[in-house]
């Protein structure tokens, strides 16, 4: 099977190509090859490359830019996905879209599933809830899979931005009242190896799952639990002070709650040789060995 994978250069693309998958063929694509701002350029792209399966992590995901960006971010994260889901119906071609908890509001207290109604807050949430309803509009042979607060060892993320300010100063101040699942794009892409390796052998799925790690914790909790595993190996550890949304404004207001619900993707995935899903803590464990080196048997 030849998957296309665009935005390589992005945390869940580049975490896909990167993953050994047997009887899989990355064709990895950047905006050199697969170009979701230029729309009309994107069926040409997929005829050349002639995959067997498109994969799309690419995105326009800087959130508070979006409110003043709204063109760019509607043309990459609803009109080059609509085109790109047209491409894959026109050869016949299964579609995985990545999508964002940034659908919903932020106001239930349970787990959100993905049948629940959307209600996006912001330029970058309405862009991305508008490019799923371009897809599923397109083309009926696809997945639409919602992740959230993403990270990788490479990139720009919160862990990352984190790990450099926390080296660098002895006290921050980190929102406390926003509740999320922290998810490793290694998760991600193994989720959606799980899903091409299903079609492979006959079990086609479709629709709209959630997939995040297991539990959930707040941007002060996560930003307490990568320094606990820092300090291990700088020997000091900065103080997080709770604050709440109101005290660090932006552009774009973000959900207080948006704890996804797992529960139709591990049923999709039951009987595969999906690797089940990890707390957000083992992820997170996982990524900080590969930016600061495993602990010794000392440091554990």
């Amino acid at each position: 099977m030849r998957v296309l994978v665009t935005g390589v250069t992005g945390q869940v693309g580049g975490a896909l190509v990167a993953r050994p998958a047997a009887g899989i063929e990355w064709i990895a694509a950047g905006r050199d090859r697969i170009d979701l701002s230029a729309p009309g350029s994107v069926a040409a792209a997929v005829d050349a490359l002639a995959p067997d399966a498109v994969v799309n992590p690419a995105a326009y995901t800087a959130v508070d830019k979006a409110e003043e960006d709204s063109e760019t971010a509607f043309r990459v994260n609803r009109d080059g996905p609509a085109a790109l889901a047209a491409a894959c119906a026109a050869r016949g071609i299964p579609l995985i879209h990545l999508s964002t908890d940034y659908v919903f509001d932020g106001t239930g207290t349970r787990p959100y599933r993905s049948d629940d109604p959307v209600a996006p807050l912001g330029v970058y949430g309405i862009s991305k809830e508008a490019g799923e309803r371009a897809v599923r509009e397109a083309h009926d042979d696809h997945v639409i899979l919602r992740t959230a607060w993403v990270y990788a060892a490479e990139g720009r993320n919160f862990v990352n931005t984190m790990l450099r300010v926390g080296a660098e100063r002895d006290e921050l101040r980190v929102v406390a009242d926003q509740r999320g699942t922290p998810t490793s794009a290694d998760d991600i892409a193994a989720a959606i190896t799980a899903l091409l390796a299903a079609r492979r052998d006959g079990n086609a799925m479709r629709g709209t799952f959630h997939c995040t790690a297991a539990g959930e914790t707040t941007w002060h909790g996560l930003a307490e639990a990568v320094f606990r595993r820092a300090e291990r190996h700088w020997g000091r550890r900065p103080t997080v002070q709770p604050i709440a949304t109101a005290d660090y404004p932006t552009p774009a207001r973000r959900p207080a709650y948006s704890v996804l619900d797992n529960g139709t993707l591990d049923i999709a995935l039951a009987g595969t040789a999906a690797v089940p899903r990890r707390p957000w803590e083992a992820a997170l464990n996982a990524v900080l060995d590969t930016r600061l080196g495993p602990l010794t048997e000392t440091d554990r």
